[in-house]
């Protein structure tokens, strides 16, 4: 049959056509009401959040590929808005900003990304992302239904959806980002029609920006369609989507909790976190995210709060050097192959939940092609419970759930934890010869003065952490307390976060706040003479708070009244006279951190235990390629910088207060349950990246606010200090093949190895039978076996091994009839 040429170019026409509709349907997003829906395909995604800016982009390649090796899916960022805009019109995208590197490097990886936009992140990060400009825009009103506000914040997300368009990085056009977030936890601050329909608005101006990806918006029950409403929190097994044609996600499960100055160390136990996720799967869940995969670092004064720490670990299964975390990281990867080994039914079996006693449930997914999973739950805290399923009997540990991805076999358990424990120490390097200089106190080169007190805020502009405050009183010969040893009271009410007071040059005091009550009131009695006294005040600024609405609103500094008691006539106000300001330090101005700076002054011997000093040191960067920290433990508030490269604030001197009793993984959790580091320092050790480093000529400098000791300061290296294993005889431990399907059946093994380049020195505990305690601080119970030691001998002198956990290899059964468990702690050097 011939074809007319007509005929020939509307069918190659069509063709085309039909080509292009086929090519972008299978690089398509979409979602129905069980899971989200890639190139045709329901999955099961597990995502983690890593936060590009909180590491140096030399270590995201090596993040990436541990998460990927730990069975994620997705990696999960925000997108940090001042970082990227630090004023009007003016962006950065470059060294840890650099996010279109960031995303390719997940994309090279094999992993896809969730790209939270906000732009408003939260996320203990200093003015919740929030560029410090937008607050002195003419009649702004943060996260409402107010003009200034969309205008900025479309105007920053179109940049962002923008750039990723360019690049082509969404996965529409081929690139790894699969979900793109608006707005964060704006839900919970609605209260009227205004805020809906801001919320309506942030979802229609996302939408139509066209990023062919779905949208989401966190804690928000009202998102609007077509943006899906996702749930944050420990726990998340009683969420369900606001429509039942979305599905059930998880966008925050938190693994541990953030460390504030002043706060203990908060960490998650690795089975409640899998018990949690198991919990959520069960239900019907089909997108779990960890937050935080790896936390990271605040570097600079990118912390938040205020108060937060330098350190955002997190407790998470990548820490915040870049190690893994054991055995949090091995026990969610072998969990996260469970569920994908039940993928197929999850996603396309019908649920049915049975009760199997009074706080054991079974959940069973059975598809019509015969795919069959299983969850068998017991959610008592305090008991074991055997129950009967599938002609079995199982044991379930308390707060636990088994997976039986063919209905059949228990291939994972939540409390069960067949991997190693791993207790890191911090190795000593070398310490640092140092050289001093001190700050002029009020540096006056460029002071202003104004009448009455001022916003530290409005004056600083964040640059820096320190405003000076200096005003000057008369004090009269005939004043009755100059013949006394009763001093005037000064009394100074300040918005946070620390303060200093001087008094004709004299420090005459200092006063903190904390993370719940950053507000503050110094009073205390001044020494005054006749005739002009000046006094001045230094406030200090600890990160910006990151949560809630109307930031335009928020204050910090010295705001007053400040009053001085106990003269003739009473009280004096001096919130209404003249205030010379001063912002931040002549060693800021000079840039001291810096190599070009250090010149500009003449440094001494070392001094020690002086306040506002600034301290230097050039040192050789040490071999080898452990993850590296500075130890702060004998300084006490204050700065450090590494070639120029601002590592964060450093606190020491602020002890952890809190409760650190002893922690059990079972029961529902919450940040202050599994408190640990009372009594030391908030943070003591300070992540300095090897990329910073040069080969020698590396300078270190430290702005020490307090006082302190220099010459204590050392660079220290992370290592394994010990490992740990603790396995149950009648543990089952499976082989599982590369498709993710088991082999056979193995007796279990007690495994320890160490780091490349360590080798193990020495058992230090082992016990056969029923030892008690936990890694680093086990004890023999009732039942021991006596071989115990002898049975890991062979352990000595080899990077790694295995021992049978067998009744025999310990020289026989030393209490029949019981379950017996076997721990073991091994030194590596």
């Amino acid at each position: 049959m011939m074809t007319s040429p007509f005929a020939f170019h509307f069918l190659l026409t069509v063709f085309i056509f039909i080509t292009a509709t086929v090519t972008v349907v299978t690089c398509s997003v979409t979602y129905d009401h069980r899971s989200i829906v890639l190139n045709g395909r329901r999955r099961i995604l597990i995502s983690g959040s890593i936060h590009y800016s909180r590491s140096v982009p030399e270590m995201w390649p090596d993040l990436f590929k541990k998460a990927k090796r730990g069975g994620l899916d997705v990696i999960q960022t925000y997108v940090f808005w001042n970082g990227h805009e630090p004023s009007p019109g003016r962006y950065y995208f470059e060294g840890r900003y650099d996010l279109v590197r960031f995303v390719k490097e997940a994309h090279k990886a094999g992993l896809y990304v969730h790209l939270r936009v906000g732009p408003y992140v939260c996320a203990e990060w200093n003015f919740g992302g929030f560029p410090i400009w937008l607050k002195y825009v003419h009649g702004i009103s943060f996260r409402t239904n107010n003009g200034p506000f969309k205008a900025a914040m479309e105007k920053f997300t179109k940049k962002i959806v923008s750039m990723m368009k360019s690049h082509r990085l969404f996965e529409s056009q081929g690139g790894p980002i699969i979900l793109s977030q608006i707005e964060n936890e704006y839900g919970p601050l609605e209260s009227n029609a205004r805020d809906r329909s801001y919320a309506n608005w942030a979802a229609k101006m996302a939408v139509g920006l066209k990023t062919g990806v779905p949208w989401v918006m966190c804690k928000q029950d009202d998102a609007p369609d077509p943006v899906i409403n996702t749930c944050n929190g420990f726990y998340c097994d009683y969420f369900s989507p606001n429509k039942n044609y979305k599905p059930t996600m998880w966008t925050e499960n938190w693994t541990g909790w953030f460390t504030a100055f002043g706060g203990p160390t908060p960490t998650r136990p690795a089975e409640d976190l899998a018990f949690s996720v198991a919990r959520f799967i069960q239900k019907g869940g089909t997108f779990v995210n960890y937050y935080m995969y790896h936390g990271g670092t605040n570097y600079g004064h990118t912390s938040g709060g205020p108060f937060i720490a330098t350190s955002y670990d997190y407790d998470a299964p990548i820490d915040e050097y870049g190690l893994l975390r054991e055995p949090k990281w091995c026990h969610l990867r072998d969990l996260h192959k469970a569920i994908k080994m039940s993928e197929s039914a999850l996603l396309n079996g019908r649920l049915i939940a049975k009760s199997l006693g009074r706080y054991q449930q079974s959940h069973v997914f059975r598809s019509r092609k015969g795919a069959c999973a299983a969850f068998l739950a017991n959610y008592d805290s305090i008991s074991s419970a055997s129950v009967h399923f599938g002609g079995m009997h199982h044991i379930l540990p308390p707060w636990s759930i088994s997976i039986l991805p063919d209905c059949k076999n228990v291939v994972f358990n939540t409390a069960r934890i067949s991997t190693q424990h791993s207790l890191m120490k911090m190795k000593w390097v070398g310490g640092f010869n140092w050289n001093s200089y001190r700050e002029e106190l009020v540096y006056s080169d460029k002071s202003f003065t104004s009448t009455g007190l001022r916003e530290q805020i409005g004056v600083t502009r964040d640059a820096t952490d320190y405003l000076w405050y200096t005003t000057n009183i008369d004090i009269g010969h005939d004043e009755l307390f100059l013949k006394t040893d009763r001093y005037p009271v000064l009394t100074v009410i300040s918005a946070g976060h620390s303060l200093h007071v001087f008094i004709n040059g004299h420090h005459s005091g200092m006063i903190y706040g904390s993370q719940g009550n950053p507000k503050l009131t110094y009073t205390k009695p001044v020494r005054l003479h006749a005739g002009d006294n000046r006094i001045s005040l230094l406030s200090v600024s600890v990160g910006l708070p990151n949560v809630g609405r109307h930031f335009e609103k928020w204050n910090t500094g010295v705001l007053g009244p400040v009053i001085l008691n106990g003269l003739n006539k009473g009280e004096r106000d001096l919130t209404s006279q003249k205030w010379t300001y001063t912002i931040g330090l002549k060693g800021e101005d000079l840039n001291l951190h810096s190599i070009s700076g250090i010149s500009s002054v003449e440094w001494g011997e070392v001094w020690s235990k002086q306040l506002l000093t600034w301290h230097k040191a050039v040192f050789i960067a040490p071999g080898g390629n452990e993850p590296l920290a500075l130890d702060m433990g004998s300084m006490g508030k204050g700065e450090m910088w590494i070639n120029g490269h601002s590592i964060g604030r450093h606190w020491p001197g602020y002890k952890a207060h809190g409760n650190c009793g002893s922690c059990n993984y079972a029961g529902s959790y919450n940040e202050k349950k599994c408190n640990t580091n009372c009594g030391q320092p908030s943070q003591r050790w300070y992540h300095v990246p090897r990329s910073l480093l040069k080969p020698e000529g590396n300078l270190v400098v430290v702005f020490e606010e307090w006082g302190g000791n220099p010459k204590e300061i050392s660079l220290v290296k992370r290592v394994t200090g010990s490992v740990c294993a603790v396995v149950s005889e009648w543990q089952p431990s499976m082989k599982i093949d590369r498709y993710g399907k088991v082999v056979k059946w193995q007796i279990p093994k007690a495994r320890l190895w160490c780091d490349p380049g360590q080798k193990i020195t020495s058992i230090k505990f082992a016990s056969f039978g029923t030892p008690q305690g936990a890694c680093g601080s086990f004890s023999v119970g009732r039942c021991h076996a006596r071989n115990s030691l002898t049975a890991f001998r062979n352990c000595i002198g080899r990077q790694w091994c295995a021992v049978y956990v067998n009744s025999s290899i310990f020289g026989g059964d030393p209490c029949p009839g019981m379950m017996k468990t076997v721990s073991v702690e091994a030194v590596c050097e």
